[in-house]
């Protein structure tokens, strides 16, 4: 007996795995293309002539069906039988499929084998979570109903090896545009009349320095003394001219602020599939300080980023803004981004910048 066999973790649940897998127009779209055998229930035929590892064509039996959970085939190419099973297992983050095949009569040569179980595995980890994203969101129901316009929206999966695999899916809780529109609309409403941004006064400006002179003021007339002073010219004596002390005006001197070092970033597509891609970017800090930055890129039209490792983002249309820890000196900072592309080859940034320089590599 020989034996061929995948495993794949999804963010989506076991029955949209269901549909994905029982669905003749789905399963063409991520594995190969099928159709029934007229007059014969649970038969189907397999276009699988021409790809790596199949001869020919494959009839395909079903033999046990338990919604959502197993599917087990019976298949027959050219002579060869083998059994294949498909195994759903609902998971905390979505659902488990396990794709086992045993050979029950005949075997594969050993070209056939590698090259057999690789084109299963990249439809599986590949293939297999595009189409499962795409359909989601053929599923989205943005009717208002009992509990509101929300809909829950899978992230698109993640491939890049098993350095990769330490990053979770996550669901994203999307509002429907419905209810921002109200939400605008009563803000729009509780706005009071008559207000004007223009009429908004000022900011009050710092007041410059006063200078306050003394006024001279009059002195007490002379007291008749039975000694006048010899030294008076006059009875009266006269009053004090020299005005109070004048506040300098020199500014104190400002320290000029240390020069900003200059960092550099470098961009990559880390790995493509249907309907997105995820990118990397590097941030090197070549200066002597540790220093902030922020990487700022212009998407694709029709793409959105969908999940980001190792950066705090924004998205304001089409541009996405990431910044992160401070970069040591001498030192780099790497960061990945999911995207989904509305199409199914995917596109890359039409741009990248961080400090207003290019990145190097797009």
């Amino acid at each position: 007996m020989i034996e061929i066999g995948a495993q794949v973790d999804l963010s989506h649940p076991p029955d949209r795995v269901w549909l994905a897998l029982t669905d003749l127009e789905l399963l063409g779209r991520w594995f190969v293309e099928a159709e029934t055998v007229q007059g014969v229930p649970d038969r189907l035929l397999l276009h699988t002539a021409g790809l790596p590892g199949f001869d020919t064509d494959t009839e395909v039996e079903v033999i046990e069906r338990i919604a959502p959970e197993l599917l087990a085939l019976r298949c027959d190419e050219a002579g060869r039988l083998t059994e294949l099973t498909c195994a759903v297992t609902a998971t905390r983050e979505g659902s488990r499929l396990a794709v086992r095949e045993v050979t029950t009569h005949g075997a594969w040569s050993a070209e056939q084998h590698e090259p057999r179980e690789q084109q299963l595995r990249q439809a599986l980890t590949v293939r297999l979570p595009a189409i499962l994203d795409w359909l989601a969101f053929q599923q989205v129901d943005l009717r208002r109903g009992e509990v509101g316009m929300t809909t829950e929206l899978p992230l698109i999966a993640v491939d890049g090896g098993a350095a990769r695999t330490r990053r979770r899916r996550r669901t994203l809780v999307a509002v429907a545009a419905g209810a921002v529109l109200v939400a605008g609309t009563a803000a729009w409403i509780a706005l009071p009349t008559g207000s004007d941004p223009a009429a908004a006064p000022a900011p009050t400006g710092t007041p410059s320095a006063s200078v306050t002179v003394a006024e001279p003021t009059a002195a007490p007339s002379a007291t008749p003394s039975s000694r006048p002073s010899r030294t008076a010219s006059s009875a009266t004596a006269r009053p004090s001219r020299t005005p109070s002390a004048k506040p300098s005006r020199t500014p104190s001197a400002t320290p000029s602020p240390p020069p900003r070092v200059v960092v550099a970033a470098r961009y990559a597509t880390d790995s493509s599939r249907l309907f997105g891609y995820t990118g990397e970017i590097v941030v090197d800090n070549p200066g002597g300080a540790p220093t902030n930055w922020a990487v700022v890129v212009t998407l694709a039209e029709g793409t959105t980023v969908d999940d980001v490792d190792d950066a705090t983002w924004r998205q304001d249309g089409r541009t996405v803004t990431f910044t992160g820890p401070a970069v040591s000196a001498g030192g780099s900072q790497t960061f990945r981004f999911d995207v989904r592309d509305s199409r199914p080859k995917a596109r890359e940034p039409e741009s990248c910048t961080i400090d207003g320089k290019p990145c190097a590599g797009l």
